[in-house]
């Protein structure tokens, strides 16, 4: 399934990627994981990108995205993290320190898809997503 663009050039840029709130607290969990969700899909349909797969898990997030070639994948992600910031913090102005607007960690984890399945992280990104869903029904009990 390559995508076509209008410089009559086919293409598959698929990655992975991984990346984490800072200090890995387990903040996204309830609303801020809906909110979260969301604000990915908004930010993503506004640069163009495919979301195959996705996961909002209680400490970090999962992505298996098409991103087009004209767009690096750090300039993705410095986007992607600093305007999602910007509105959780709108959304959820509990979360924010006043000293440190951070809210993700500094990096992030990415790998291509093609050694590996596109199955095959869809299926490992379930099953982080799974888990991470009991994890926050338990969170959510204690609180």
């Amino acid at each position: 399934m390559d995508k076509k663009s209008l410089s009559h050039t086919a293409w598959k840029c698929q990655y992975h990627i991984e990346f984490i709130p800072k200090y890995r607290k387990k903040k996204l969990y309830g609303q801020v994981r809906a909110d979260v969700r969301d604000i990915i899909k908004t930010l993503c349909n506004y640069k163009g990108v495919e979301i195959i797969e996705g996961a909002v898990c209680i400490d970090h997030v999962h992505l298996c995205v098409s991103i087009p070639p004209k767009m690096s994948v750090s300039d993705f992600m410095g986007y992607l993290k600093g305007k999602s910031a910007l509105m959780i913090y709108d959304r959820h102005p509990e979360l924010q320190n006043k000293w440190n607007k951070a809210f993700w960690a500094r990096g992030y984890y990415v790998a291509t898809v093609g050694n590996v399945t596109e199955d095959a992280i869809k299926r490992y990104i379930q099953e982080q997503y799974d888990e991470s869903k009991e994890e926050d029904g338990a969170a959510f009990e204690r609180q």
